[in-house]
């Protein structure tokens, strides 16, 4: 009979290409035998977390980042709402998860996006995976909204950074956050896509702090210098989040142990 745990919630923050520190953060904790219960992200830690949810291996997750540093996936438009469309990038996540919807997948998993006609949150746990994850993905001034029933989808970072709440709402007792933003203070000759992410990061540093306080414990890889456009350090971002994970595990373990 498996002793009583301690149930283990992750949360992944929206971050771009940074989010790839997700994967070495997963890859810590499944070597220290850390078992994640409940997972929910945003923007890149949907994409993340999700993947995790689907059953894909650390090895496999790893491959498929790599896949980014092809820029293939940007289907440009013309559209007023946006630069790209995202349709290509919705075929290749729905084709990494499998076509599964949520009640298929091996773990629990919670999308974060943004209703734009409302402001409000949206936690999404029902319906077609790979379209919630692009919803969740869908950076405003970049990528054209998704359209999701009756409401207008995009990025979950815009109001839920790192969605430690949802985690501790879906029954965790021990919620780890990871929050890989980061404020670039040199920017030179920045591009739109850049003025749109640093604003995003601008705006999402309140709300980090407001987040940290809700969880147990906070990763905060150390990636000063990546934007979260660039996706091809893929490798080096990974091994960011491996290490950053790795010197909080003391921590993590002992709140394991003090649980009841």
């Amino acid at each position: 009979m498996e002793a009583k745990r301690p149930k283990i919630g992750l949360a992944l923050g929206s971050g771009g290409a940074r989010g790839f520190a997700h994967i070495g953060v997963l890859r810590a904790l499944e070597d220290a035998g850390i078992k994640v219960d409940y997972l929910a992200g945003s923007s890149m830690g949907a994409l993340v977390a999700t993947m995790y949810g689907v059953g894909h291996s650390i090895e496999h997750m790893e491959r498929f980042a790599r896949l980014f540093k092809n820029k293939f996936y940007l289907d440009f438009t013309v559209s007023r709402q946006g630069l790209i469309a995202g349709d290509r990038i919705e075929s290749l996540v729905r084709l990494l998860a499998k076509k599964m919807h949520f009640h298929q997948l091996h773990k629990e998993v919670r999308v974060v996006a943004t209703d734009l006609l409302t402001g409000n949150r949206v936690v999404i746990d029902t319906g077609d995976v790979a379209r919630a994850i692009r919803a969740s993905m869908s950076i405003p001034g970049i990528f054209v909204p998704v359209k999701w029933g009756d409401q207008l989808l995009v990025d979950g970072g815009v109001v839920e950074r790192v969605p430690v709440s949802v985690v501790r709402e879906m029954g965790a007792d021990i919620v780890l956050g990871v929050d890989v933003s980061f404020f670039r203070s040199h920017l030179q000759s920045p591009s739109i896509h850049e003025i749109v992410m640093q604003t995003m990061d601008i705006m999402g540093r309140e709300l980090a702090r407001k987040q940290k306080e809700q969880g147990d414990v906070m990763v905060r890889p150390i990636i000063k210098h990546s934007s979260p456009l660039d996706f091809s350090e893929t490798e080096r971002l990974i091994e960011q989040g491996e290490r950053a994970c790795r010197e909080l595990l003391p921590d993590i373990l002992e709140r394991m142990k003090q649980w009841r």
